[in-house]
């Protein structure tokens, strides 16, 4: 059996190096970063820095970065009913963001997308127009498909009818731009183990003139915004892996968009009939969702699994089960052939031996299952 290839890096990305380095060298400081003496602005000084490295990513002051413990927490942090009177989200959305954060359900309003998954704009030229502070989240890319928003149109349409604009922005950075002004976005959420960094660590990025509502009080830690003693560790480790990127993470991007072309080019040739989902949308470089009819996905992601191959069926964020997307659900697509989804996420280090292997695998698994569902259609036939 060939070396096992990871293609599931919009779940999670490994650890960069520098960023293990950085999480060992602060796991050695031993101060509470909210203490005066000498170890506990040791502690403070990793946290400031690492602030810096986040902003920087981002385009952003390093004053206006609150970490989190995730996006998920960031989304909530974010989404307050004093950004607005009444909360506007796409149908393709992070179930964070679907369930309103502390938006009451009443004052929820979910906007439909096209047959690509991009949010319906004049949909959402409607919809905020008939609220007086609309207040609207949009992820930046589906963590599913891969396509991405047209953020700075929606930002035009949101701040012409005098509301504000969160931006998921988790599976960007690396992958694309993220500027924060350049998007027009008043707030940014992103984590740090989507671009290499660790686990349990996020941020939200707001513009200076927007105030923030604390989710967890109790403690002054984040300037009042996020109370509980900082995670240190995983804060540097975040802010390393943020460094890292902005050196080069466009020159890692063009040669993720080669390797996923060569990917999409592989699966049409072995099977045909195979649907890549949002293909002839701006994607993210590193992302191919696609199904092949006649095989299901659970079935699927086993048989890679047993060929040394990692991938999944779209979002990580439901408990590890394999179920139909409401991703693809809002898109329109069929749900026999939204049960066969698959995803591919690529990464810095995939290579192309690895993208090798993977289509070899394909080969087997396409093949093997196409055949045993045929013989069951066959078998069905006869049975009747």
């Amino acid at each position: 059996m060939p070396e096992r290839a990871y293609f599931d890096w919009n779940a999670t990305s490994p650890l960069r190096q520098v960023a293990r380095e950085a999480m060992v060298a602060a796991l050695g400081q031993t101060g509470n970063a909210s203490s005066v003496h000498g170890e506990g602005r040791t502690a403070r000084r990793l946290i400031e820095d690492a602030r810096a490295q986040v902003a920087h990513l981002v385009g952003a002051d390093a004053k206006d970065v609150t970490f989190a413990s995730g996006a998920t927490e960031a989304n909530m942090l974010a989404l307050h009913p004093a950004m607005g009177d009444r909360l506007f989200v796409s149908a393709v959305e992070h179930p964070s963001v679907r369930s309103g954060g502390r938006f009451p359900a009443e004052k929820i309003e979910e906007l439909p997308v096209d047959g690509a998954g991009s949010v319906d704009l004049h949909a959402l030229s409607n919809a905020v127009a008939r609220a007086e502070r609309p207040f609207v989240s949009i992820m930046l890319a589906n963590n599913e498909t891969g396509v991405i928003e047209p953020i700075v149109q929606i930002a035009q349409i949101v701040h012409t009818a005098n509301g504000v604009l969160h931006v998921d922005a988790v599976q960007g950075p690396g992958r694309i731009d993220c500027d924060l002004k350049t998007l027009g976005a008043d707030l940014l959420s992103i984590s740090a183990h989507k671009l290499g960094g660790p686990q349990g660590v996020g941020a939200l990025i707001r513009r200076g003139y927007i105030q923030i509502e604390p989710l967890i009080r109790g403690g002054g830690q984040e300037r009042g915004l996020r109370a509980g003693t900082e995670n240190v560790a995983g804060i540097a480790g975040f802010g390393a892996a943020c460094a890292a990127l902005a050196a080069n993470w466009r020159h890692e991007a063009i040669r993720m968009a080669a390797l996923r072309d060569r990917i999409e080019t592989g699966i049409k040739a072995l099977v045909p009939r195979a649907v890549i989902f949002g293909q002839n949308a701006p994607r993210l470089p590193n992302t191919t969702l696609f199904s092949i009819p006649g095989i299901k996905a659970e079935t699927a992601i086993i048989a890679f699994d047993l060929n040394g191959i990692a991938l999944s069926s779209g979002s990580a964020c439901s408990s590890g089960k394999v179920q139909t997307s409401h991703v693809l659900a809002a898109m329109g697509v069929e749900p026999e052939l939204a049960r066969g989804a698959l995803r591919i996420s690529l990464g810095c280090s995939t290579t192309d031996a690895e993208v090798d292997n993977l289509l070899n695998a394909l080969t087997k698994v396409s093949s093997s299952l196409l055949k045993g569902h045929e013989n069951s259609r066959v078998n069905s036939g006869l049975a009747a």
